[in-house]
């Protein structure tokens, strides 16, 4: 039996189950390979039943921290090289998913901040679409304020009205068209607060982000973790070793 012994990509996904899906689409567009066999092995776990974190978050249900180890746990023993979590909001919980199991997991917070401020050189504030639970966890703004990146949300209300339904129909696979425009409403609000770009900082909003990108350059935060882990773990140029068991 051969064993390819290559960085593999474990993907701790599920919330929700079509951005984990877009996440390693959009893995595979970006990983500059020639051929299927020159990819980025990848072993997923995508457990839709994990507690909502921006409910977490709120005070409004349990924790998924328990449901996050034991997926992170089955992708180490899968032989996951380190993680992505295509979830903004869950790395509000990143720290003790780290410290509860020693693996690596890729920061999609930077990332997308990163990516914003290469593509836009001189940028200094920075709009972010996102849920509840990511705006109270402070995610961005702490990131951004590293990185000298002033961040803005978009009022409470606009949050509610337009970001919060948004979100919950994309999940819900309901009228994707009304998203849409539900999401550059809230892109236009984010523009007259002086924000030169906006991260759609909800797996889910890249996927109805067309509208509001033509209000606002739009950076998605499902490519930017993409970007990070095919930067992270490709290998081009480096042999693969085989190991040949017999017996």
């Amino acid at each position: 039996m051969r064993h390819v012994t290559r960085p593999t990509l474990g993907i701790l996904g599920g919330m929700g189950p079509l951005a984990t899906a877009d996440f390693y689409r959009r893995l595979v567009e970006r990983t500059p390979a020639g051929s299927d066999q020159a990819h980025l092995p990848v072993v997923m776990w995508a457990d839709p039943a994990v507690p909502d974190r921006t409910a977490a978050l709120l005070g409004e249900g349990p924790s998924p921290v328990p449901a996050l180890v034991e997926g992170a746990r089955w992708l180490q023993r899968a032989g996951a090289s380190c993680i992505a979590v295509p979830c903004n909001t869950a790395h509000a919980y990143v720290e003790q998913l780290s410290k509860a199991t020693g693996v690596e997991v890729l920061d999609m917070i930077r990332a997308a901040l990163e990516t914003a401020a290469r593509r836009m050189p001189g940028l200094e504030r920075v709009g972010v679409l996102a849920t509840r639970g990511t705006r109270l966890a402070g995610l961005y703004e702490r990131t951004g304020a590293r990185l000298g990146l002033d961040v803005v949300q978009v009022p409470a209300a606009v949050q509610e009205e337009y970001v919060d339904a948004a979100i919950r129909a994309v999940k819900g696979g309901a009228d994707l068209a009304g998203s849409e425009r539900w999401i550059a409403t809230a892109a236009e609000s984010l523009k007259e607060q002086g924000a030169q770009v906006a991260i759609a900082a909800c797996t889910e909003i890249p996927l109805i982000g067309a509208a509001a990108a033509r209000v606002l350059p739009l950076i998605d935060s499902t490519e930017a973790l993409a970007e990070a882990a095919v930067a992270r773990l490709w290998q081009p140029t480096e042999p693969v070793r085989t190991l040949v068991r017999t017996g």
